[in-house]
């Protein structure tokens, strides 16, 4: 496959003959990739030079790590669109296989193209030859190699096909050097239509029927609504049984935002009381995994209907005793539906009412931290500063673990589509990666990335990405000096005397930025938060704010590992 000299005679002189980066670019381009996220590399340059031709933009990034987090949320922020990140061979793509596994487990659907050695010299030697494929298969739902130029566009299509079908994920192709630099025919090279939405399952009316019937039995429901109902696009139609039913709805992972803040069914305090009551438990698009305690947080005798795209995930560490299996947002509507038509009034306003109190009490609580002044500042008072801030249009990103996970007890999802975390693997470092995706397809929108001072090491240095590229997101970090999620538990577990790799410096990350070329603020007190913030945004540059706040020891809670 490596081209001859004839060949390239042959490539110079047709009228149509086009190098396989052409087929690669064109292919995406019927796909609906509007940019590419990629770092430089000699293995994929013909599809640089495709991306050209077709009006792709090209973002290059300073670890492949981000390029691949940065697809990952563009396919999260563009329902219908499939992300994709252009790798070189051999450490181009070790370096993006976290960001691979963490797309596998929020199920994004991306495409990740990587480059090989020369096919010719497969086995050989080649400089970063390595077998890429069988690396990443188990954390994809799709990985192969294309070794014939003229069959580029085919294999991408099935590539996105098996992205986009069921419960989506990422999928890897492979293509050689040579593959991609030899010539192919532009007019006679086969282009399949490439469907970026899967044809709409739809479950069985009978599970449905079942459904209802175990619902309309129930005195304390409630749901847990969850990255599947986005795949699904099912917000509208979550939305809707909510207001018919009166369940209250838990919202998890790339649930947030799928049922606004501001919805009178949308709970977010009181979740591990009200499953200990609760007599059924709706699953919908949520796994029973250590965020549930396996299925152990929900009563032994609470019935499950469970809602899910496959029914490879229904009965996942526990059994349900009702499965929907089809598109959410489908089977959601189907049970309104019907209750509807049988006239079935009952709903559960009187138990939800019960937990709003409950809400408001703890809400209560801890309000005195909200507003408190002390210095360094109180995580919750930095929460509620970032909340009085923002507006609906706001896209936010949570990076960072205790930080993160405090600020998610304070600060509103206002809108679809408005916040982003790494989702269950919890791979810090996507912030920048995030936001690199979300400023590019929303130039308008205001982008703000929570970070906590540990996860702002791990790809802060990508605001060079975004001052190369005049992308104006802001970022605010929580800085303890600490892996503060680790900090706690192992004093609590070892002693203070015993602590060990949890302490950070008291780096000033704002002027890290300001030497790349953009804006930094730094903050000691509460109330140069919010000034900081507008002028952060007012800047027009890639700005950081760097916030101290105060170091916690406290002893633990419970452990995420377990």
């Amino acid at each position: 496959m490596n081209p001859s000299r004839e060949s390239l005679k042959v490539f110079k002189r047709g009228k149509n003959m086009v190098h396989g980066g052409k087929l690669a670019a064109r292919a995406l381009k019927e796909a609906g990739v509007g940019a590419i996220f990629t770092l430089s590399g000699g293995h994929i340059m013909p599809i640089y030079d495709g991306a050209l031709d077709e009006g792709i933009a090209i973002i290059d990034v300073r670890h492949e790590q981000a390029a691949v987090h940065a697809a990952d949320a563009y396919s999260r922020l563009n329902p219908g669109r499939i992300g994709c990140a252009v790798l070189t061979a051999g450490p181009g793509i070790t370096d993006g296989v976290t960001g691979i596994a963490n797309a596998w487990r929020a199920n994004s659907p991306i495409l990740v193209i990587g480059g090989q050695g020369p096919f010719n010299n497969l086995r050989r030697g080649s400089l970063q030859e390595m077998d890429h494929v069988s690396m990443i298969r188990p954390i994809s739902k799709w990985a192969d190699a294309c070794y014939e130029t003229s069959r580029i566009p085919e294999y991408i299509e099935m590539a996105v096909r098996a992205a986009v079908t069921g419960t989506p994920g990422p999928s890897f192709l492979e293509i050689p050097m040579d593959v991609l630099m030899s010539p192919a025919d532009m007019e006679t090279a086969y282009f399949p239509e490439i469907r970026t939405t899967p044809p709409q399952v739809i479950p069985d009316p009978k599970d449905v029927q079942e459904a209802v019937e175990v619902l309309t039995k129930a005195q304390k429901p409630l749901m847990l609504a969850g990255t599947g109902v986005k795949w699904s696009q099912g917000s509208a139609a979550l939305a809707k049984f909510a207001e018919k039913t009166k369940v209250p709805v838990f919202l998890n992972g790339m649930g947030r935002g799928q049922l606004q803040s501001s919805h009178p069914q949308f709970f977010n305090r009181v979740r591990k009381e009200a499953m200990m009551q609760c007599d059924v438990f709706i699953l919908a698009g949520s796994p029973l995994d250590f965020r549930l305690k396996y299925g152990a947080s929900i009563p032994a005798d609470a019935k499950i209907i469970q809602l899910e795209m496959e029914a490879s995930l229904i009965g996942q560490n526990r059994s349900s005793d009702v499965a929907l299996v089809g598109n959410i947002g489908i089977a959601l509507d189907q049970i309104t539906a019907l209750m509807n038509e049988k006239n079935i009034t009952k709903d559960f306003a009187e138990w939800s009412a019960e937990l709003r109190a409950r809400e408001e009490q703890i809400a209560e609580g801890f309000e005195s931290e909200l507003t408190s002044d002390e210095s360094p500042v109180d995580p919750l008072r930095f929460a509620a500063e970032i909340r009085d801030f923002i507006d609906e249009d706001t896209i936010l990103i949570g990076d960072g673990g205790d930080i993160v996970a405090q600020v998610s007890k304070v600060v509103p999802v206002l809108k679809e589509n408005c916040w982003m975390d790494p989702g269950p693997l919890g791979t810090l470092g996507v912030g920048m990666p995030f936001a690199l995706a979300a400023q590019h397809t929303f130039p308008d929108r205001r982008v703000l990335i929570i970070y906590g001072d540990g996860a702002f090491g791990l790809n802060g240095f990508e605001y060079d990405t975004a001052i190369r590229f005049n992308l104006p997101i802001v970022g605010i970090v929580g800085n303890d000096s600490a892996w503060g999620q680790m900090l706690r538990p192992q004093v609590g577990i070892y002693g203070a005397e015993r602590k060990v790799a949890v302490d950070l410096a008291d780096t000033r990350y704002d002027k890290v930025v300001e030497a790349l070329g953009g804006h930094g603020e730094y903050c000691e007190k509460p109330e140069e938060i919010r000034p900081a913030l507008e002028r952060s945004f007012a800047s027009g540059k890639p700005a950081l704010i760097n916030v101290k706040i105060r170091k916690d020891e406290g002893a633990p809670k419970g452990s995420t590992y377990v």
